[in-house]
């Protein structure tokens, strides 16, 4: 293989906003802001607006939509559409 190549694989906290949960991981992804992780090492940190710990699917807090309501909305708002004259 070509040297160099390959982005640094090194251990990175992700920073939840919305939930305020940090999860500690490793991926490519560079940051310059810094934080203090449990075991005393510091790391380096990215923040991010919404991950699995806040997202509405994971959390089980989605809303529901509607579907019966619109498609008779639908129904009812075009029914003499396009019919005969």
């Amino acid at each position: 293989m070509k040297a160099d190549t390959h982005p640094q694989y090194n251990t990175i906290v992700f920073n939840d906003l919305a939930s305020g949960e940090k999860f500690l991981t490793r991926s490519t992804a560079k940051s310059n802001k810094t934080i203090e992780w449990e075991d005393g090492n510091t790391y380096p940190v990215i923040d991010v607006e919404i991950s699995a710990a806040s997202h509405p699917f994971y959390t089980g807090k989605q809303r529901i939509m509607d579907s019966a309501g619109r498609v008779e909305r639908f129904n009812a708002r075009f029914k003499g559409f396009g019919g005969k004259k």
